[in-house]
């Protein structure tokens, strides 16, 4: 298999929204995002797939010596290999990777968040940092761009949170923030423990409109002359906000049920942007 294949593969096997989203774009920038998003499917299954903390960090301590191995002219991974030859035509750098990494680093060390700043300072390694390469791969030409980004990958990153409450908890993870919890009487034990109540309504409630915010500022931020280059995002934020207002109408049954949309709709979704630029 070729390093092409090998990311490909990757990219599609992921069942994730943004393949979607990429299947609009021109070949050489699908190429681009396709290793990319490859890598950042790599390092984050070390984390979820890797039940050892020692293990993990080694394995992710590996990747940060690839990184700077590949932007020294001899990668050896596959994700690598193809993501090379794009990193001069769309400005990769190795510290945007790193911080990929970095943000991957904190799920080893980190289970809690005292406040929504420590969160979004997570959210913004592992999302926001994404969205500023992908912005570069896209076609962006603006510098405003990048702040937009940077917001949307806060946006799609918190509704990851609300959908996977469940599932964290079941690896003793709460990435909702612990004053949050405070404030809407939220016991941690209680998502351990996957109880629904009138009080984790209100809490998810909370945490959605603070999504549905970032939403609409990352929109405000986009600059009309991207908008077009930038529609990929754009698909992405259609179909992941399609999916909060799906939760939203389902109470929130997050703890103990995975809420997604079928791959026909989020075709759907993403050709909507294409074809009408509606959201």
């Amino acid at each position: 298999m070729n390093p092409e294949q090998y990311v490909q593969d990757k990219a599609a096997a992921s069942g994730s929204s943004f393949y979607y989203a990429f299947l609009f774009l021109p070949k050489p920038r699908r190429a681009a995002i396709t290793a990319f998003y490859a890598f950042c499917r790599e390092v984050d299954d070390v984390v979820d797939e890797v039940s050892d903390p020692g293990v993990a960090a080694t394995k992710l301590a590996w990747w940060r010596t690839e990184v700077a191995q590949a932007f020294a002219g001899t990668p050896h991974h596959p994700v690598m290999q193809a993501l090379m030859p794009h990193v001069a035509a769309y400005g990769i750098e190795a510290r945007q990777l790193d911080q990929v990494i970095e943000g991957c680093q904190m799920d080893l060390e980190q289970t809690r968040y005292l406040d929504f700043p420590g969160l979004a300072r997570y959210c913004h390694l592992v999302a926001g940092v994404v969205g500023e390469v992908a912005a570069r791969i896209f076609g962006q030409t603006e510098a405003q761009t990048t702040a937009y980004a940077h917001k949307l990958g806060l946006a799609l990153q918190l509704t990851n949170i609300i959908r996977d409450v469940g599932e964290d908890a079941l690896r003793g993870r709460i990435y909702l923030p612990v004053n949050d919890l405070q404030k809407h009487e939220v016991k941690a034990h209680e998502i351990l423990n996957r109880v629904h109540s009138e009080r984790f309504v209100a809490l998810m409630k909370f945490q959605a409109q603070r999504a549905h915010a970032a939403y609409d500022e990352a929109l405000a931020l986009l600059p009309a002359a991207d908008r077009r280059a930038q529609k990929p995002g754009l698909m992405m934020a259609s179909i992941y906000r399609t999916l909060l207002r799906e939760i939203e109408r389902d109470d929130f049954q997050v703890l103990n049920q995975r809420v997604s949309l079928t791959p026909v709709r989020k075709l759907w979704l993403a050709w909507k942007v294409q074809a009408l630029g509606r959201l």
